[in-house]
């Protein structure tokens, strides 16, 4: 029988990214911190906005679909707490939606959000290492307020999929920027070889051998690499 703090341990090895040999799925994670956030903070209902490296506009994981919308119609509108917070990655204190000052401010946001009985909302930063990735919103109602112990647990939830997020990330870059070296060590190393046979052949210093190899190349708009393979494997004669 699985106990309360055995739960608590899973949940946290879920949102850290869980088995490390198996590639992260960011949508499934960001769909696991909503969930989770809402259960583990007593809150009405969670959502996430995130923007990744490489994506183009917001994407919003919730807790449940009239969340979702409301965040992503806030997105549209750059209104509510999410855009906010997820744009200066600075957290946005409990708000309460019944008040005069937050309809002033976020005039389209407020009456959706009270229509869907969220009385008052909260927003806590995806903290990246140079940006902010994303923000956690919290929405509280009459029979679910949100407490400051509930916003701090929320950071921290926040903060272990933000970490997961991020180290992935630079897994990703890492392993782009080794295989563009890998391929611009292999493409010099066949051009190397190719100038070393035109030598050969014509009796050229390797300047020479790389001029005529770089002519023609140009002068049929073909990529270097190519020209030098095929001289290599023997398939072209200059």
């Amino acid at each position: 029988m699985t106990t309360p703090r055995q739960h608590l341990a899973d949940i946290f090895v879920e949102l850290a990214g869980g088995n490390p040999d198996l590639p992260l799925d960011p949508p499934v994670l960001l769909a696991a911190l909503a969930a989770h956030s809402r259960d583990l903070v007593g809150a009405r209902a969670c959502g996430v906005l995130v923007a990744l490296p490489g994506t183009e506009g917001g994407e919003v994981y919730a807790s449940e679909d009239a969340a979702r919308d409301l965040i992503l119609d806030a997105e549209q509108r750059s209104q509510g707490p999410g855009p906010y917070c997820r744009a200066t990655g600075n957290p946005v204190p409990r708000t309460d939606l019944r008040r005069a000052v937050a309809r002033q401010r976020w005039p389209h946001y407020v009456p959706r959000a009270l229509a869907l009985g969220y009385t008052e909302v909260a927003a806590r930063p995806l903290r990246g290492r140079e940006e902010p990735i994303g923000a956690l919103v919290l929405f509280g109602g009459e029979e679910a307020p949100l407490t400051d112990e509930a916003l701090e647990f929320g950071q921290s939830l926040a903060d272990i999929v933000a970490i997961a997020l991020t180290r992935d990330l630079e897994l990703s870059r890492s392993r782009t920027l080794a295989g563009q070296l890998e391929h611009a060590l292999t493409s010099r190393l066949v051009i190397e070889q190719a100038k070393g046979v035109l030598a050969a052949q014509r009796s050229l210093s390797m300047d020479e051998a790389f001029g005529i190899l770089r002519g023609h190349a140009r002068a049929r708009q073909r990529k270097l690499t190519g020209v030098a393979q095929e001289v290599v494997e023997g398939r072209l004669m200059l």
